[in-house]
């Protein structure tokens, strides 16, 4: 909120303060029927203003709560795929080691005898050939052993990818079923907006959308003046200059809540495909992103940046340079370039400050996915 619409809050608060909490006079008096609650006419533009950026920010931050559930959702749906497929195979292993066993079991029946080896030692003809004899034997016995061997190692690797599967399914079910929860918290929040925005006449809805375009004229000043923002006009990378030609090409495109496009977006939605696009994955959330990727200061933006707002870090946009930026803003909008002091600012963070930290994310996924791989085969 900007200074003069927080002084316009905060005055307001202090003569209603001021009235309620007014002395009584000695004389007995009769108590003053309570004020009766104002209509949604009588209300002033700043107060409907605040209520209305608060519901907004109350459905994003459900938005991007329900696109992290999502994300989780999504993985575990693969890691439950993976481990279905390596039970498989496990099952797969096991009954052929089952079917060597028991041709094992067989043989060993057909071939039994009562007689000791070191009796047949004895009673053999000729007793280098019993030697050789029992060589073989001792092979054979070695390479049996190492069937029952596989046999329990087989059953062992199945039993525990058994039960890794069943871990990993309850999870999934859990994650669906938050999401579900989660997915019913953004409507709600958007049923607040639509209730609120369809009790206003056209005069109150002209009147809100120039005093908010007035507060954030009067926050993009404040914010230029305070010397946050550097001269310089630099340059994008390779692949920021991608992702802000990907951002634009949205331009007017609907925002709708969990959108990753083509044809709609959400705020992380537009900025983890642009970047995406560029070859630069990111994380799904405007959260995670302000969470996992390199931070900056203001004054080093370069366009493809990402500038994070709110201090629950529940709304991104791309830095275009020369002070504005590209955003998908809220539900009823498009995409569109806005003003860098549009929300207030937590920071910035810009996906390629290292070059090649995707390529050693990558190497690290495969790592892990090696690793999770060697565990299933012990």
């Amino acid at each position: 909120m900007s200074g003069r619409l927080l002084r316009l809050v905060c005055t307001a608060a202090a003569v209603a303060a001021g009235t309620v909490l007014a002395p009584v006079p000695a004389t007995a008096v009769p108590e003053p029927d309570a004020p009766a609650e104002r209509t949604v006419a009588e209300r002033p533009v700043a107060e409907l203003l605040t209520d209305l950026q608060t519901l907004y920010r109350e459905a994003e931050q459900a938005t991007e709560t329900y696109n992290s559930t999502e994300e989780k959702l999504r993985k575990q749906q693969a890691e439950v795929r993976r481990l279905d497929l390596a039970l498989a195979r496990a099952r797969l292993s096991l009954h052929d080691s089952r079917g060597a066993a028991g041709r094992l079991a067989r043989q060993q029946y057909q071939n039994s005898t009562d007689i000791s080896p070191y009796v047949r030692l004895l009673l053999a003809r000729d007793p280098q050939h019993a030697l050789d004899q029992g060589h073989v034997i001792g092979q054979l016995a070695r390479e049996r052993a190492e069937t029952i061997g596989r046999l329990t190692g087989s059953e062992r690797k199945a039993d525990g990818l058994a039960r890794k599967a069943r871990t990993a399914l309850d999870t999934q079910l859990t994650l669906a079923a938050r999401q579900k929860k989660d997915r019913d918290a953004v409507r709600k929040k958007l049923h607040d907006v639509e209730e609120l925005l369809a009790s206003l006449t056209e005069e109150q809805l002209t009147e809100l959308a120039r005093f908010e375009e007035d507060e954030v004229a009067e926050a993009q000043d404040e914010f230029i003046a305070s010397g946050a923002l550097s001269d310089d006009d630099r340059k994008p990378s390779s692949r920021g200059g991608k992702a802000v030609r990907y951002a634009m090409d949205q331009l007017g495109k609907p925002y709708k809540w969990g959108a990753e496009g083509p044809g709609e977006y959400d705020c992380s939605g537009l900025t983890s495909q642009a970047w995406g696009h560029a070859g630069t994955p990111l994380p799904r959330t405007s959260q995670e992103q302000w969470a996992r990727l390199p931070r900056i200061p203001l004054e080093e933006l370069r366009p493809g940046d990402l500038v994070v707002y709110f201090p629950d870090a529940t709304h991104v946009g791309m830095y275009l340079g020369k002070g504005k930026i590209v955003q998908a803003p809220r539900t009823g909008e498009k995409v569109k370039v806005s003003p860098i002091a549009s929300h207030p600012i937590l920071g910035a963070v810009r996906p390629d400050k290292a070059p090649d930290a995707q390529d050693a994310q990558d190497a690290q996924d495969a790592q892990d996915a090696q690793d999770a791989q060697d565990r299933d085969a012990r």
